[in-house]
C-alpha cells in the first residue's frame, strides 16, 4: 500500500531550486525553506515552528531541532549546502545574532521583499511553495508534503535501511514510512511501458 501524496521527482526538485532568485532575502528565505524540507524530510508545520535557536552549532556541524507531532522533538544534522543556504538567508535578513526565540522564517511586507518580525505559518509556507512551483512550471498537484515522499523514496532507492529512513522521517512505525515509498509504482510503470500493443 502507498500513500496518496504525489512525489516531486529529483529533476523537478532541482529545477525548482535552480529557479529561485537568490539576489534578495525573500528568495534566500524560500530557498532555505525548500531545502530544509528536501534535506530533512521535515513536515511543513515543523519547518514553520522553527525558531532562530533551533539552528545551532554542535562543534563539528550544525543541527536543526524540529518540534514534531505529539510534542516530540528531533534533531537532524544539517548538510553543508543546506547550512550555506540557511546562513545566506540569515545574513541577508540580518538575523545572524537574532534572539533565539525569534521565528527562523519570517513573513514579508507585501511584494516589497522586506521581512517582517512575524513568523511564517504552515499555510504561508504552503502558499509560497505552490507559488514557487507554479513559477517553475511544475504540476499544480505537488505540495510541500511531496518533498517528504521524494526524500524517503530516494533514500530507500539508494539502499539506506528502512529503519534509518524511518528515523529521519520521524515515523514511529515503519509501515508509515513505507506509505511514502514510490519505488514499486516506478517498477509497475516500467512494466506497463513495455506492453507492445
Amino acid at each position: 500500500m502507498e500513500g496518496k501524496t504525489p512525489e516531486i521527482t529529483i529533476p523537478q526538485a532541482r529545477r525548482l531550486m535552480q529557479s529561485l532568485d537568490s539576489s534578495h532575502a525573500v528568495g534566500l528565505r524560500d530557498r532555505a525553506i525548500i531545502a530544509i524540507m528536501i534535506y530533512t524530510a521535515a513536515r511543513v508545520g515543523a519547518v514553520a515552528s522553527l525558531r532562530r535557536g533551533d539552528l545551532y552549532d554542535v562543534g563539528d556541524q550544525y543541527c536543526l531541532r524540529f518540534a514534531e507531532k505529539g510534542g516530540k522533538s528531533r534533531e537532524i544534522p544539517v548538510r553543508h549546502d543546506l547550512q550555506q543556504f540557511v546562513r545566506a538567508y540569515l545574513s541577508a535578513g540580518e538575523m545572524e545574532y537574532a534572539n533565539k526565540s525569534n521565528p527562523l522564517f519570517r513573513t514579508t511586507i507585501g511584494k516589497t521583499k522586506k521581512l517582517t518580525h512575524n513568523g511564517m505559518t504552515a499555510g504561508d509556507i504552503t502558499r509560497m511553495v505552490k507559488r514557487r512551483m507554479r513559477d517553475a512550471c511544475l504540476p499544480a498537484r505537488l505540495s510541500p508534503h511531496s518533498f517528504r515522499v521524494a526524500t524517503i523514496t530516494d533514500l530507500l532507492s539508494q539502499g539506506v535501511p528502512l529503519e534509518d529512513v524511518q528515523n529521519l522521517a520521524g515515523h514511529a512505525d515503519p509501515r508509515t514510512t513505507r506509505l511514502y515509498d514510490r519505488r514499486n509504482r516506478k517498477v509497475t510503470r516500467n512494466i506497463v511501458e513495455r506492453i507492445s500493443v
